[in-house]
């Protein structure tokens, strides 16, 4: 499994526009072959944190790769984000309590 850890600031401007891209992302990424889940987090101090699980790497690399999420991308830096910081990684371990969750 790849998880990607994406840690970000709004510019404070920015949160009406922001929106309803950020909901388009999650219904792109919910239908993309090979996601898991992803959940945002957002802290007292304003900084986000999203988490995104695919499959593998090729279907991660799908859905950084597709078009729309590209456009997005580009839009978020030149638009939306004071600052941000991106880690991909690959799951080495999993344990889940209870078993059956």
């Amino acid at each position: 499994m790849i998880v990607t850890v994406f840690r970000s600031r709004l510019k404070p401007e920015a949160m009406t526009a922001y929106m309803p891209m950020a909901a388009r992302m999650s219904e792109l990424a919910r239908g993309m072959p090979g996601y898991v889940s992803h959940k945002v987090f957002t802290s007292e101090d304003g900084e986000r944190v999203t988490i995104v699980e695919f499959e593998s790497e090729a279907t991660h690399r799908a859905w950084a790769t597709h078009p729309e999420h590209i456009n997005a991308q580009r839009k978020g830096r030149a638009d939306f984000y004071e600052a941000y910081s991106l880690q991909v990684c690959e799951v080495k371990r999993q344990t889940v309590f209870p078993s059956d969750a």
